[in-house]
């Protein structure tokens, strides 16, 4: 369904500040999304003549449009659910943490080896949240590693990771926003920008420097740690994965294969749904094989790849269980529904979520204002990424969505550069990137957040509560790195790299050094 979007000027940030604001304050995801989405139709309904009862058509209508939009991620989400709940009903998972907990000795090499894993599932961030999720939450909490922290390295390897991956659904996307008549191809410009996508980049060296220090952890997230270490248990969502899969009965026969094998033909499966569905073996691409990957995955449908991937895993999952007798026929598919059941939370929230994305792009273009409030600003030039990154990452926080941000700022940012600074388009995409993936990262109403913290069984205001220091001081190095880059770019773009990515390096290391001494954080968190 079309909306015709109203202009109510600052009015069309109102909503996105609601939902987040009562998110942070009253803890309750659901309650806050539901009036952020309703404060938003309520504006556009009054805006476009439709009445106070027009608000309520309005929101389901949209709602029905998003959930449909969206409807072969739910089914990815159930298909993943019930395969989580097979595999651990199997005794996979409880076999896989044994084995984890005598080879993996210390927490160093436990957060070493779930940041590593999420490193190498680069393909998809909902793909990479939620598997990452399933099979380390048995080696972490062997080792005490708090969920909260488990929900940070999961965050901190999707988003951060796949935007600078050349074969990954999010390179498909900034490809398909990047303007055709620059000269250079999307692909070019995608690949030039990664060395300065300055918050992606020190994102990993961060998680990287947090898992191997014992004591690196600040703030809220330092005092989940303590909590952990005091075995008084991980804070779970109410209603959340953890709730139903706790009630399983496992089967005390599993093997690790019996994780490793399904959980290896997903991702198998997976990449080679992707590949079809863009179009690999339609004959319509030729040439070298590295070039038809690329477009392939630049041309695929990560929704329906991602479903099929999951549906063709369960059947793996039944002729490795069934006919071994690790659980019935009608275990089996007890299993099935107790996973379905598992992700209904999540499913919940995203939707909503969605729903929010769509009250800001579609009704009350709130991506437009902003990006007009940009536009008729005089920004010094070489402040100019500096300032792009802020600006994308207020708009990718406020409508929980880095793609949306995508489509809104790269256009305007190319084609501002290309008239008043041409040496400065490579490095404000980039700027542009990493905002909007630094605000995705923050905001509790951003998808990945949700799936992050659904895949740890961690409570999702506290992953936020617990993510945002740590995000925030990647980002204000970053906002550093990026006026160091806009006074340097005149040396050209191999020079302006060589000198902002050591001296962002250099900050964030000072930086983490000091900051746990300063903030060594409390037990308590949120109940």
């Amino acid at each position: 369904m079309e909306f015709e979007a109203a202009q109510v000027g600052i009015l069309s940030i109102l909503p996105p500040l609601i939902a987040i604001s009562l998110a942070l304050i009253t803890k309750e995801v659901i309650f806050s999304l539901l009036l952020g989405i309703m404060s938003g139709t309520l504006i556009y309904s009054f805006a476009m003549g439709l009445g106070f009862f027009g608000a309520f058509y309005t929101t389901m209508n949209l709602m029905i449009t998003k959930i449909g939009d969206n409807a072969s991620m739910v089914i990815f989400l159930a298909m993943l659910g019930a395969l989580v709940a097979l595999i651990t009903r199997a005794g996979g998972s409880k076999a896989y943490g044994g084995w984890a907990g005598r080879q993996l000795k210390t927490k160093q090499s436990a957060s070493i080896a779930t940041a590593a894993l999420g490193i190498i599932i680069f393909i998809d961030d909902y793909f990479n949240c939620l598997t990452v999720g399933t099979v380390m939450k048995p080696v972490t909490d062997e080792h005490k590693i708090s969920r909260e922290k488990l929900a940070y390295l999961i965050d901190a390897t999707a988003a951060p990771v796949c935007i600078i991956a050349p074969i990954s659904s999010w390179a498909a996307s900034v490809i398909s926003y990047y303007p055709t008549s620059t000269g250079i191809t999307g692909m070019q410009a995608f690949v030039s920008s990664v060395p300065m996508n300055l918050y992606a980049v020190l994102t990993l060296v961060m998680i990287v420097w947090l898992s191997l220090r014992k004591n690196g952890d600040y703030g809220p997230m330092a005092a989940a740690q303590k909590r952990a270490e005091a075995n008084e248990g991980p804070i779970v969502q109410s209603g959340s994965s953890s709730d139903e899969l706790a009630r399983i009965d496992v089967s005390d026969k599993g093997k690790v294969l019996d994780l490793i094998i399904p959980v290896a033909f997903l991702v198998i499966f997976s990449i080679l749904a992707m590949l079809f569905y863009g179009g690999f073996w339609d004959g319509t691409n030729k040439g070298p094989i590295g070039p038809r990957l690329a477009a392939a995955f630049g041309n695929t449908e990560a929704g329906p790849a991602l479903s099929l991937g999951g549906f063709a895993s369960l059947f793996v999952a039944f002729f490795l269980f069934v006919p071994r007798r690790l659980i019935s026929f009608r275990e089996f598919f007890a299993a099935v529904t107790t996973g379905i059941k598992a992700m209904v939370p999540a499913i919940i929230i995203l939707s909503l979520a969605w729903t929010i994305s769509g009250v800001c792009r579609n009704l009350l273009a709130t991506g437009p204002y902003v990006a007009g409030l940009v536009e008729r600003s005089s920004l010094p030039i070489a402040l100019i990424p500096a300032i792009m990154f802020i600006i994308a990452a207020f708009l990718s926080f406020a409508t929980g969505t880095s793609w949306g941000t995508f489509g809104i700022l790269i256009p305007i940012t190319i084609a501002v550069c290309d008239i008043v600074a041409p040496e400065l388009s490579v490095t404000a995409l980039s700027s542009v990137l990493a905002g909007s993936v630094f605000g995705d990262h923050c905001s509790p109403i951003s998808d990945t957040t949700i799936l992050s913290s659904t895949g740890a069984g961690c409570n999702h205001i506290d992953h936020v509560a617990t993510q945002i220091p740590y995000a925030l001081t990647v980002a204000v190095v970053c906002f550093v790195g990026y006026i160091i880059a806009g006074f340097t770019s005149h040396l050209g773009y191999g020079v302006s790299v060589g000198i902002t990515l050591p001296v962002s390096l250099v900050l964030l290391i000072t930086a983490l050094l000091v900051l746990p001494k300063v903030l060594p954080g409390t037990k308590k968190v949120s109940a």
